[in-house]
């Protein structure tokens, strides 16, 4: 016969990160690859700068500057996700669902690759997200 499941408590050992849901794997996949993707767009800023071709420095630094704060915030959410942490759902939601109008704007601007793309990986992030467990249910003196 087995036990009923009980909840986490938050206060417990249990409660530590533990193995990724296949949701929760491919969630922070894909926050990898738009962390990483953001990287190599200020990398290409920087790029730019050297070259000279940026009409305003202080634009160009400042708008890298961002573009790194966000990227490398995005790794550290996909680090939770791959950690098993069950708090990054919400800023993933948030960050995908903000990709949604960005996409729109690249269609409207003859950018339909781009945008498709764009979209695509937003609503894969957004999917991944919801199909994760918002609150994991363990069998006690279950390994899993």
């Amino acid at each position: 016969m087995t036990e009923p499941m009980h909840p986490i408590d938050p206060t417990s050992s249990a409660a530590a990160p533990t193995r990724p849901s296949r949701a929760a794997l491919i969630a922070g996949l894909l926050t990898v690859v738009e962390g990483l993707i953001l990287l190599a767009f200020a990398g290409f800023y920087v790029y730019e700068i050297a070259l000279g071709a940026e009409d305003s420095l202080t634009t160009a630094l400042t708008s890298a500057a961002l573009i790194v704060i966000f990227g490398v915030a995005l790794l550290v959410v996909a680090r939770a996700w791959l950690r098993g942490q069950r708090w990054p759902r919400t800023p993933t939601l948030v960050w995908n669902v903000l990709l949604l109008p960005v996409a729109w704007s690249l269609r409207d601007s003859d950018q339909t690759l781009i945008a498709a793309g764009i979209a695509a990986l937003a609503v894969a992030s957004i999917v991944a997200a919801l199909a994760s467990p918002a609150h994991r249910l363990v069998e006690p003196g279950s390994a899993d």
